[in-house]
């Protein structure tokens, strides 16, 4: 496949353009500054007709998942922290955050990324390994519990999924569940850490899961964090993922970064093909964030595909000081020709 990148990954050569609406959610707002240095990863979900967005909150101490609420996707209550740092020694003794959640019938699972690693003061960005633990709730505004004794998957050396195990979109199908989470393993000799999307099943929420063999994508498609839409005009699944861009510095190294939104579909839910799949959103059609697009989550509102994702003002490439735009997509949605 040709590539415009200079390590060889795949490009997207389709592109289905969302319309961007523009910042929606800025950082440095929320209470007891949980989220002064950065808002990002976002994810939305509805509950009494209320929309609840838990994002990554880069805050005083390190960074927390936090919640706001809201009845339009525009103005926002901000919560605060749901979770808090584990103790000294613990998975998530450095981080707590990026959660994915699915109702059971009877309370709310929560699955975050945890990590005992993070670099120094004041960034305190998350540092491998990522890893996956659970919380539950009645509500989606909580009170969250942690399940200490729960480590639903976690890493393993030699395999896809040695470096980062982290938790994404959960869905349900027939008597199982899939959760479509994230996967890096090791770098090669020159290169850079491998990502991919791998598929973790259960039939109990409340157990462990079994991962994979296989990766739903090869490795140097480089993506991480997903969510998906089912369109019932057409029957087809879309996967909305964060691609890695790569760029080659002085020192014959490469550096990376989260440069765009890579749509995939397909009709079968368990098997996707890495040439299905474009462009969303990157500089060319984002409004505000000419460089740095993160991770995206999508929610259908009336006739619409709601599509939030985290960026930089103008052209830098940094972690810190995000914020959240949102995005649209025409409904029903169908794979570009």
């Amino acid at each position: 496949m040709p590539t415009t990148f200079p390590d060889g990954r795949p490009a997207a050569h389709l592109r289905l353009d969302a319309l961007d609406q523009g910042v929606v959610f800025r950082h440095a707002q929320g209470p007891a500054r949980c989220d002064y240095l950065g808002a990002r990863e976002a994810s939305i979900w509805i509950e009494d007709g209320v929309y609840h967005l838990f994002y990554d909150g880069a805050g005083s101490r390190g960074w927390l998942a936090c919640l706001a609420t809201s009845r339009d996707l525009v103005t926002w209550e901000r919560h605060g922290p749901v979770l808090d740092f584990g103790p000294p020694g613990s998975p998530d003794a450095a981080t707590a955050t990026s959660p994915w959640v699915i109702h059971d019938g009877a309370q709310w699972r929560m699955f975050y990324v945890a990590s005992p690693n993070a670099t120094p003061a004041p960034d305190f960005i998350p540092a491998f390994p990522y890893l996956t633990l659970s919380a539950t709730a009645p509500r989606l505004v909580g009170p969250w519990t942690k399940d200490a004794q729960l480590r639903p998957f976690t890493t393993k050396p030699g395999t896809y999924y040695s470096v980062t195990a982290s938790p994404g979109y959960i869905v349900r199908d027939g008597a199982e569940y899939l959760q479509f989470f994230s996967a890096t393993s090791e770098a090669p000799p020159g290169g850079c850490v491998q990502r991919t999307l791998g598929l973790a099943r259960t039939r109990d929420l409340g157990g462990p899961w079994t991962l994979d063999p296989e990766p739903l994508f090869p490795v140097n498609e480089q993506l991480e964090n997903t969510t998906l839409y089912y369109e019932p005009a057409n029957s087809c699944w879309f996967l909305f993922t964060n691609h890695i861009a790569s760029e080659s510095r002085a020192d014959g190294t490469f550096g990376e970064w989260t440069d765009a939104i890579w749509m995939y579909w397909s009709r079968d839910l368990r098997h996707w093909d890495a040439r299905h799949k474009a462009v969303v959103l990157d500089r060319h059609n984002c409004t505000w964030s000419q460089r740095s697009i993160g991770m995206p989550t999508v929610m259908p509102v009336g006739r619409r595909l709601a599509l939030l994702y985290d960026g930089n003002h103008g052209g830098i490439a940094t972690n810190m000081q995000r914020d959240i735009g949102l995005a649209w997509l025409d409904l029903p949605l169908h794979p570009p020709a």
